[in-house]
């Protein structure tokens, strides 16, 4: 009897995952599915290269691009390709012009303290009709459980954030900044799901990494997991708990999530 294919670690650990998998849920409509297109996917942190994985399953030739080394080996020994590290200061995509037709955007402009120069990238490197998928945390103030996460410590700079995140319309105005025509928008993560990652995420960086420098809000690497394996082996006994407790979401369908998408395409000839 042939050996079972052992499933790599990070796809196990997306399995377990509640709002990463409402992110690739909620990008999918936006992404859209088909072969023959050229797709573009920029990350900062926080990425092991399953949301990665998940979007290259709906179609197209689709490069990598990381603003974080820490977790870019295990994102390329799971996608089998190379994945492109960026400047923070420079925000230079290392593409040709008119290159993609689709670019994702994953909770990046938040890191950036010159968020507008990658918001031109994005205009250069995109072919004319192509289109831009942008993510970020939901960054109006008043929400709860933002107003939560400073309360308990857990501040924009242990995200490794400049800024809280984009309203809806925020985002969408960066993205017309650049030239870009806002299309469509959207969001996921309501109070419930927030409020567990915000508990999850304490836990991680308050009490198993005692707040050390660098560690990120979850563990990003293969090393990081195995640092903290017992931990790990509780929360995915306590996860089916998690899940149940996070589709109380439903409820508040009139509500804006913890995170906005913006989808905005380039016109013309530019």
């Amino acid at each position: 009897m042939p050996k079972r294919k052992e499933i790599p670690w990070q796809l196990r650990m997306y399995r377990r995952s509640l709002k990463k998998k409402l992110k690739v849920k909620a990008l999918r409509p936006f992404v859209g599915v088909g072969a023959g297109r050229r797709c573009l996917l920029v990350t900062c942190g926080d990425n092991n290269g399953a949301i990665n994985y998940h979007l290259r399953a709906l179609g197209g030739d689709w490069s990598w691009a990381e603003f974080e080394d820490g977790s870019r080996a295990d994102m390329e020994a799971l996608l089998a390709a190379p994945v492109v590290l960026l400047d923070r200061k420079e925000c230079r995509l290392p593409f040709p012009d008119s290159h993609f037709d689709v670019l994702v955007s994953i909770d990046v402009h938040e890191h950036l303290r010159r968020p507008e120069l990658l918001a031109a990238e994005f205009l250069r490197v995109l072919q004319p009709g192509g289109r831009a998928v942008v993510t970020t945390p939901n960054g109006d103030e008043r929400k709860p459980v933002v107003r939560l996460k400073r309360w308990s410590g857990m501040s924009n700079l242990e995200y490794g954030h400049v800024r809280t995140g984009y309203t809806i319309a925020q985002l969408q105005e960066l993205l017309a900044g650049a030239g870009l025509r806002p299309v469509r928008s959207g969001s996921y993560a309501k109070f419930f799901t927030e409020f567990l990652e915000l508990v999850i995420n304490w836990a991680y960086v308050k009490v198993l990494q005692r707040g050390r420098p660098g560690a990120g809000i979850t563990p990003s690497t293969r090393e990081k997991l195995d640092s903290v394996k017992k931990s790990y082996r509780l929360y995915a006994l306590l996860y089916p708990f998690f899940w149940v407790f996070s589709q109380l979401d439903r409820l508040l369908f009139f509500t804006t999530g913890y995170a906005v998408i913006a989808e905005a395409q380039k016109t013309g000839k530019q």
